[in-house]
C-alpha cells in the first residue's frame, strides 16, 4: 500500500513535470512567434501530400463579376486592421470575386501568438452593387494591401498589394503601381503550359510602435511545387523588399523561375506604334538589365514580338538583374491618366552565391497594354533532389533612380531608336537604302568624366543573319554622351538578328553592353 502511494505520488510528479515542460515549450514557441522554419515545415509536409486544387466558393454573381464592378468593392478605411494600434502600418483586404475564387487564410502574429484575421463584410464598401447578404457571408479574403504614410505624414498611402496567384506589387515615394513580382514561375512560355503557384496562407507580424518595417510569411502551393517565404518590407523613397524563398518540388519542372518579374511593353522608340497615338511610348518597363558575376553590365531593350521569344543570358553568381523603366521624363509618355513616367523599376539583388544558371527573358505578343507580356527570372542550372528545398534569398529595389543601380561604374543606354536605314545623297536628299538602322544613346557620369581628347571607339557584333553595313559614333552634347548609329542588312527577316555594342576607351569598356534582338518578322501587319 505504501509502495502504491509512493508510486502514485511519483507518477503525479512526473506528469506535473511533463506538463510544466510542455507549457514552457509552448510559451517559448509563442514568445518566439511564427518563423520561416515553421513555414518551411508546413511547405515540406504539403509537398509530401497529393495536390489539392482550390475549390471555388463564389456565388454565380461574384464569379461572373466584371473588373469594373469588382473594383467597386473597396475596404473601409475606418475598418483597416491595426486602426487603433500605435503603428504607422495598416492592413486592408481584397474581397473575393472574378478569378479570385478561393479564399486565402490570413493570420496575425501578436506578442508571439498567431490569431486569425476574421472575414467580415463590415470591412468593405460595396458601392452600388446589389448583393444579397447571404451571398457574401460564406466568402473570405482574396489578398491584402499594406498602407503606410509614405508621401505625407498625414496621409495613408497604399504601398504594397498582394493579390492573385503569387503576385505582388510595391511602390516607393512618388511612384504609382506598374510591374509586378511573383513568388515563383513554373514552365513560363513552354508548350506544356505555364503553372501559376498560389499563395494560400499568410502570417503577418504586427509591427511595434514606431517600427519602420513590416514582416510577413507566406505558404505557396501548386501541382508541382510548394514554398515557404519570408518578406520584410521597408517603405521609403526606394521601397525595399527582402525575400527568403524555400521551394519544394512535387514533380518534374521544365523551367523553375526564381525571383520572377512581370511587366508590360507595347511600344516605344525602338518599336513604334503603327497607329496614330499621341503617346510616344506605352510600357511599364523598357529593358532588362543584368549585372553579371564577372562585373559586366548588360542592357536588353524590350520588344512586343510577333511570336513568343525566349532569350537566355548565362551567368554565374549574378550580382543583380531587373526590369527597368529608363528615360522616364513625362515627355517620353505624355499620358496624364496612366503616368507611365511614375512607374517604378524593380531590381533584384541576390544575397549570397546563386551558382550557375541564366537570367531568362520571355517576350509575348500583346495587342494592348492590359496584358503583362514581359517576364524575367533566374533559372538555376541544377535543382536539388526532391525533399531538399530550393533556397534563394534576395532583395528587390523598387526605384525610379535607375542610374544609381549602376553606381557610376559605367555609362548606360538612355534610349534605343529603331528605324529604316537611310543615306544622304549628293543633292542632300535622304534616301532609304533597304537596311535597318538602330540609334543607341549612351550617357552617364562615367562618360562625362572622360579626359579631353579621349579616344572612344564602338565595339559592335552582329549575328550571322545580319550584316553590319556601317557604324558611326558621334558625341551627343544634348545628353552629355554619345550616339552610336548602326545600319544592318537582314538576310532573312523570318529569323532573329542579335546585336551587341559597347563603347571602349583605352582598351577598357566604359559603358554597359547593349544587347538587342531584331525579332523574326512575318508578312502579317501588326496593329497596336
Amino acid at each position: 500500500m505504501t509502495n502504491g502511494l509512493k508510486w502514485s505520488s511519483l507518477r503525479s510528479i512526473l506528469l506535473l513535470s511533463t506538463g510544466l515542460l510542455a507549457a514552457c515549450a509552448q510559451a517559448q514557441a509563442q514568445q518566439a512567434g511564427f518563423s520561416l522554419e515553421q513555414a518551411v515545415a508546413k511547405a515540406k509536409r504539403l509537398a509530401e501530400q497529393p495536390y489539392q486544387k482550390p475549390v471555388s466558393n463564389l456565388s454565380p454573381t461574384f464569379a461572373a463579376m466584371q473588373f469594373a464592378d469588382y473594383m467597386k468593392i473597396q475596404p473601409k478605411s475606418e475598418k483597416f486592421e491595426w486602426r487603433t494600434q500605435k503603428t504607422p502600418f495598416k492592413l486592408a483586404f481584397y474581397h473575393q470575386g472574378m478569378q479570385f475564387n478561393a479564399p486565402v487564410l490570413i493570420h496575425e502574429i501578436v506578442d508571439g501568438r498567431v490569431q486569425d484575421v476574421g472575414y467580415s463584410t463590415d470591412r468593405f464598401n460595396f458601392g452600388d452593387l446589389a448583393l444579397a447578404k447571404d451571398s457574401t457571408a460564406h466568402l473570405g479574403y482574396a489578398g491584402f494591401r499594406v498602407v503606410y504614410p509614405l508621401n505625407r505624414d498625414d496621409k495613408e498611402d497604399e504601398v504594397m498589394s498582394v493579390l492573385g496567384a503569387s503576385y505582388f506589387r510595391v511602390i516607393g515615394r512618388g511612384q504609382v503601381y506598374g510591374l509586378s513580382a511573383r513568388g515563383l514561375a513554373i514552365d513560363t512560355a513552354m508548350l506544356s503550359g505555364e503553372e501559376f503557384p498560389r499563395f494560400t496562407e499568410f502570417w503577418i507580424q504586427r509591427p511595434a510602435p514606431g517600427e519602420k518595417q513590416l514582416t510577413f510569411y507566406a505558404l505557396l502551393d501548386s501541382p508541382r511545387a510548394t514554398g515557404a517565404y519570408k518578406f520584410t518590407l521597408t517603405p521609403g523613397k526606394d521601397a525595399l523588399l527582402d525575400v527568403q524563398a524555400r521551394v519544394f518540388l512535387r514533380g518534374e519542372v521544365g523551367r523553375l523561375g526564381i525571383a520572377p518579374l512581370t511587366s508590360m511593353f507595347l511600344f516605344g522608340p525602338n518599336q513604334q506604334s503603327s497607329r496614330r497615338n499621341f503617346r510616344p511610348a506605352i510600357h511599364d518597363s523598357n529593358g532588362l538589365a543584368i549585372h553579371t558575376g564577372n562585373g559586366e553590365w548588360l542592357w536588353r531593350p524590350l520588344n512586343d514580338p510577333q511570336n513568343v521569344e525566349v532569350s537566355s543570358f548565362e551567368v554565374t553568381n549574378p550580382r543583380g538583374f531587373g526590369l527597368l523603366q529608363r528615360g522616364r521624363e513625362f515627355s517620353a509618355f505624355e499620358d496624364l491618366k496612366d503616368r507611365y513616367d511614375l512607374r517604378p523599376s524593380a531590381w533584384i539583388e541576390p544575397q549570397g552565391d546563386w551558382g550557375k544558371g541564366a537570367v531568362q527573358l520571355v517576350e509575348i505578343p500583346t495587342a494592348d497594354e492590359t496584358n503583362d507580356n514581359i517576364v524575367a527570372y533566374w533559372l538555376p542550372a541544377q535543382l536539388p533532389p526532391r525533399g531538399t528545398p530550393v533556397a534563394y534569398d534576395y532583395r528587390i529595389h523598387w526605384t525610379m533612380d535607375e542610374p544609381a543601380i549602376l553606381k557610376d561604374e559605367v555609362g548606360w543606354v538612355k534610349q534605343t531608336f529603331h528605324t529604316d536605314g537611310e543615306l544622304t545623297q549628293a543633292n542632300l536628299i535622304r534616301a532609304f537604302d533597304g537596311t535597318t538602322a538602330l540609334l543607341v544613346d549612351f550617357t552617364g557620369p562615367a562618360l562625362g568624366k572622360l579626359p579631353a581628347g579621349a579616344q572612344v571607339q564602338p565595339q559592335v557584333s552582329v549575328s550571322a543573319n545580319g550584316e553590319l553595313m556601317d557604324a558611326q559614333l558621334q558625341p551627343n552634347p544634348a545628353i552629355n554622351g554619345w550616339r552610336l548609329t548602326l545600319r544592318v542588312k537582314i538576310r532573312n527577316v523570318a529569323q532573329a538578328v542579335e546585336l551587341r555594342a559597347a563603347l571602349v576607351a583605352g582598351g577598357k569598356a566604359i559603358t554597359e553592353t547593349w544587347s538587342y534582338q531584331l525579332p523574326p518578322r512575318s508578312d502579317v501587319q501588326r496593329t497596336f
